[in-house]
């Protein structure tokens, strides 16, 4: 055997060893490592429990923990960076008239039933199971001065629809 060949063969056998070292004691991937519970995620806005409404329904009341957003800013910023909410929790949009109001899921992590409320706090329309991180507007049927976001799939699960009131 040539002496080349020989320092080629070692030259080969060094890149192989250092790479299984450099596999065996590199630490995990950061998609691993960035994979962490809603509840861990830095910078997640808590829910803030302000209150309670209470929807009427054919099958009885429903109570839900809201977080009220009734200013500009956080009406803006609604449920955007959650990446959860408990089941009977939910954000309660106060506006200051009523109006048609239109929503969308830009930087919202769940998928939301979308309940809209006029004045008389009669629901009067509802979009559900709503595109999370969607720029496509949802909007109400009907003019309305609250809107109520839950949990994709509740209004269905307690049987709410238009025409149930909302209590405060």
């Amino acid at each position: 055997m040539s002496l080349s060949r020989l320092a080629l063969i070692i030259f080969a056998l060094i890149i192989v060893l250092a790479f299984i070292l450099f596999s065996i004691s590199s630490p995990k991937s950061k998609k691993t490592k960035d994979r962490q519970p809603a509840t861990s995620i830095p910078n997640t806005p808590a829910f803030r429990m302000d209150g309670q409404v209470k929807v009427i329904t054919g099958n009885g009341p429903v109570t839900i923990d809201i977080e009220v957003a009734d200013s500009e800013d956080e009406r803006t910023q609604g449920l955007m960076y959650r990446y959860s909410m408990e089941e009977n929790q939910g954000m309660y949009f106060i506006f200051p008239e009523e109006d048609f109001r239109s929503f969308w899921m830009k930087n919202t992590y769940i998928s939301l039933d979308i309940i809209f409320i006029n004045a008389n706090h009669e629901i009067v329309s509802i979009q559900k199971y709503t595109q999370p991180k969607s720029t496509y507007s949802q909007p109400s049927e009907k003019p309305a001065k609250y809107v109520l976001e839950v949990n994709a799939g509740f209004a269905d699960k307690y049987g709410i629809k238009p025409g149930d009131k909302v209590e405060i």
